[in-house]
């Protein structure tokens, strides 16, 4: 299987670094060119456009920052949906984008009429999950689709789930990133609070992690928070479109939400006192500031690191009881 892989960031760099280790031959494009060059010394080639790397390869992937700049990469007069329509064998197109499920079907459309088979795949599982192929993948589209994409989705991630129509996996996908976004505002409070206190972080962090208080969460923002670093390789300005994301899932189904509107409050107003690039853990500098009070603790890690032996991936299977 031929990959030609477009965007190389904190995910999408170790997404292809995965494939490459497995064995791949993989084409690589990013905007910045640096992010190419560790992928380039390890085999990789350098496409010299969307069009011609979606032509030479069976399976094209992208891995974008926002659903604009994914239609930028998809639509341009030298994007991959021209260069889908080359040559006679159906080629594979997998959205491993956050990007909304609406945008997800109009792209998988166009890539339909271009004799193309659409995939939305998004990851979740952080950034040191996807540098060794141990990170979870959602996958939406048809079953014959993500059953010609399993051998690279299985390259990449350790839990594969199909969640069926194009548009889902993107859906499920912002539903989780809102569950940890409300999460890590919630172990903020928490922890400035225990410190506020007097309790000492480390016993505080081990009381969590060892209660019904725990998540996956906690075994990892908490650490870096407490570190000092706050470099989980997740920016403030992607949580604010994220939530946006889900908030805007949730207005097309009905749902009156009482909790996403103030997380998104309490994100613009972190991304405009500390910088929209800023890493999001740090938004717990805006309890810190208002207390006087610094969050630390001895002993945890500047970056967390996935302990996990890579081993090969799975399709998750959904049980369903009977009706």
């Amino acid at each position: 299987m031929k990959i030609a892989f477009i965007g190389l960031g904190n995910v999408g760099g170790k997404l292809a670094g995965s494939l490459l280790r497995n064995g791949f031959e993989l084409s690589v494009r990013d905007l910045d060119a640096t992010a190419a060059a560790p992928l380039l010394e390890r085999g990789a080639r350098f496409g010299d456009s969307p069009k011609a790397m979606a032509a030479w390869a069976d399976t094209v992937i992208t891995c974008l920052p926002s659903p604009a700049v994914s239609a930028q990469v998809m639509e341009a007069n030298d994007g991959v949906l021209a260069g889908l329509a080359s040559g006679t064998d159906r080629k594979l197109w997998l959205e491993m984008s956050t990007t909304d499920e609406y945008e997800a079907r109009r792209l998988g459309e166009k890539v339909a009429a271009a004799g193309g088979l659409p995939l939305d795949a998004p990851v979740s599982g952080g950034c040191h999950r996807a540098a060794t192929g141990n990170i979870s993948i959602f996958a939406g589209g048809e079953r014959a689709a993500f059953e010609m994409a399993l051998p690279a989705l299985t390259a990449m991630g350790r839990r594969v789930l199909h969640t069926g129509a194009l548009g889902s996996a993107s859906i499920l996908k912002v539903v989780t990133n809102y569950l940890a976004t409300a999460n890590l505002v919630s172990l903020c409070e928490a922890l400035v609070t225990a410190k506020a206190a007097g309790m000492d972080l480390n016993t505080a962090y081990e009381a969590v992690r060892i209660s019904s208080g725990n998540s996956f969460v906690h075994e990892t923002e908490s650490q870096v928070i407490l570190n000092g670093s706050r470099d989980i390789n997740f920016t403030m300005d992607l949580v604010c479109k994220d939530i946006g994301l889900f908030s805007a899932v949730a207005e097309r189904g009905g749902v009156a939400l009482e909790l996403a509107p103030l997380l998104v409050d309490i994100f613009r107003d972190g991304a405009q006192k500390y910088g929209a690039r800023e890493c999001s853990p740090n938004i717990i500098k805006r309890l810190e500031d208002a207390c006087g009070i610094t969050v630390r603790a001895p002993g945890f890690p500047a970056q967390i690191v996935d302990t996990e032996v890579e081993s090969t991936g799975y399709e998750v299977k959904v049980e369903r009881g009977a009706e």
